[in-house]
């Protein structure tokens, strides 16, 4: 899943597509890089960023949207927490909404449900208007942080379930950063093998965050190492969907992984 941010403000500066051309041009990279799908918002998910209206968001994304299904060559996610701005880019021919917001908006769940289309959960804890920053959350927050976010993100889906959207179109994402200091992200990624047996898709969003930087203490630029392997560890324990803002060097770095794996012949190993 490759990021569209159409946005002037979201945190990593190299992956903001301000205009129209841009977010073409983005999505033309993304084909040409391998991208499954392409997670395309017009709202910044940052800490503190000021909520976007529904009319601005669908200034930013809807040409965007437009062309990547005309594309044919991706599935076309939105994120958002609007149901409104939802159902419009799901009428034009997204078929995932994205909410970062663990559906504070049961709207969400009834737009995605009557669409026939399929929702992803982040698990969060309140808005992100009130985080003061990723990875700065109190240590003691959780009892047991992969628990604790089970707990949380089961009791979103099964409100999500009660208005009428199937389970199987419901796909888990933990939320890495979002709620959560560097020692709790680090500790989801760790055990993300015990969130497998949820039975659902689940959807890895590591690329260049802050939590990266309890190993090296660098901007969003020169994070792209630690979120390599923070991808590929997710991939060996079950991730299905890895959101990332350097498809080229994800996919680069996976197909190399599935090289090496002693399960394949060294004859396989000619190009």
């Amino acid at each position: 899943m490759g990021v569209v941010n159409a946005t002037s403000d979201s945190f990593y500066a190299a992956g903001r597509s301000e205009t129209v051309s841009a977010a073409r041009a983005r999505i033309d990279q993304l084909v040409a890089e391998g991208a499954e799908i392409a997670d395309i918002g017009g709202e910044s998910s940052r800490p503190g960023a000021a909520v976007v209206p529904d009319a601005e968001q669908l200034a930013r994304i809807e040409p965007a949207v437009a062309y990547a299904v005309a594309s044919g060559r991706l599935h076309v996610s939105v994120d958002t927490t609007s149901a409104l701005v939802a159902d419009r880019m799901l009428e034009l021919g997204a078929v995932l909404v994205n909410d970062v917001s663990c559906l504070a908006d049961l709207d969400l769940a009834r737009v995605t449900a009557r669409r026939g289309k399929t929702l992803i959960l982040m698990h969060t804890r309140g808005g992100l208007g009130s985080m003061s920053g990723f990875s700065e959350y109190p240590d003691d927050a959780y009892d047991d942080v992969v628990a604790d976010v089970r707990r949380e993100w089961c009791a979103a889906r099964d409100r999500a379930v009660a208005v009428g959207l199937p389970r199987e179109r419901i796909w888990l994402d933990p939320g890495i950063g979002f709620g959560k200091n560097a020692r709790h992200s680090l500790e989801l990624l760790r055990r993300l093998g015990e969130l497998c047996d949820l039975g659902v898709p689940l959807v890895v969003g590591a690329s260049r965050k802050s939590f990266i930087r309890a190993v090296d203490d660098v901007g969003p630029e020169e994070r792209l190492g630690g979120t390599i392997a923070a991808g590929l560890w997710c991939a060996a324990r079950g991730a299905s969907v890895l959101r990332v803002h350097d498809v080229r060097a994800m996919r680069q770095a996976l197909a190399m992984t599935e090289r090496l794996d002693a399960k394949h012949p060294p004859e396989a190993a000619r190009v």
